[in-house]
């Protein structure tokens, strides 16, 4: 099954929906940060829901950043989506030790923690990017980025996000859904919407059944006439580049690269998203310094 996102809505265009199949992506994060189950977890989730806030950018060269601080013992988690829902992300701590609610049930809750923020950052072109920011509600991610929704943008959203991990810590199976609610919505939708999404349950299992994700969307929204509008696939996308460090490290100024330069003689910049080095010799370095402007 590849990784896409499916947007629909609802033909009486009360609900909108969109989901988000993502086991090769999450798989790809793991990997490039040698994750341990729980942080796999984390990240994936948090990379899943980046990327079908992102895919809701209208503004082509728009991004959106999700970051999660929840003072738990995986530190910073984030993730970076552009308008297409491909995204990047690393967690801070990736070899935190497995945290169990009980025996193969992962509590992310408790491996991110509650005592902080759930923060999106919108750039779309604007002079300043929108920030929006929340207290965590449970850690789970799902649960919270359901609560920003509510608190920050007054969209009354349903979110699963679900990561199952195989024996050799790879991943099997990862997705999610975002279902929201447009203005004139009442309470009987929202009870049969609250119903689906219990009759369906864990997303990772579902997709680990084999049902793609315009299956989940028609599982959990059964009974609703049900539009799909677009499908497209999504990826773990890095776009870090050697022009783009180099312009970070110009953007040091003169006396902190000349630092660099006594001290280390050469310098190894290693992209945070996908951990490629970027090697500096003495003399490119030199060559750097000697082209910028005398402070």
């Amino acid at each position: 099954m590849q990784d896409e996102i499916v947007r629909a809505m609802t033909q009486d265009g009360l609900v909108k929906a969109v989901s988000i199949t993502g086991t090769a992506l999450v798989e790809r994060a793991r990997q490039i940060h040698t994750t341990l189950p729980t942080a796999t977890a984390a990240l994936g989730r948090a990379l899943l829901g980046a990327s079908m806030m992102g895919d809701m950018l209208k503004e082509e060269q728009g991004s959106l950043t999700l970051q999660i601080k929840g003072g738990g013992p995986l530190g910073t988690v984030l993730a970076v989506s552009d308008h297409n829902g491909n995204v990047r992300g690393y967690v801070h701590n990736p070899h935190v030790e497995l945290i169990e609610k009980r025996p193969g049930k992962l509590d992310v809750g408790a491996a991110v923690g509650t005592d902080g923020t759930l923060t999106v950052i919108k750039d779309i072109g604007l002079k300043e990017p929108y920030v929006g920011s929340i207290g965590l509600f449970s850690g789970e991610i799902a649960d919270d980025l359901a609560m920003y929704f509510v608190e920050s943008e007054q969209i009354p959203t349903a979110c699963a996000l679900g990561v199952l991990i195989n024996t050799d810590q790879s991943v099997s199976a990862a997705g999610g859904y975002l279902i929201q609610l447009l203005p004139g919505a009442g309470e009987e939708i929202i009870s049969r919407i609250e119903a689906g999404v219990q009759r369906v349950g864990s997303v990772s299992h579902v997709l680990a059944s084999g049902t793609d994700g315009e299956g989940l969307l028609r599982a959990v929204l059964e009974g609703f006439e049900l539009e799909i509008l677009e499908k497209h696939p999504v990826q773990y996308r890095c776009y870090c580049s050697r022009e783009r460090v180099t312009r970070a490290l110009i953007s040091m100024g003169r006396e902190e690269l000349s630092s660099l330069i006594a001290e280390q003689g050469q310098a190894d910049l290693t992209c945070q998203f996908c951990d490629k080095v970027y090697h500096y010799t003495r003399e490119e370095l030199q060559g750097l310094l000697a082209g910028m402007n005398p402070a």
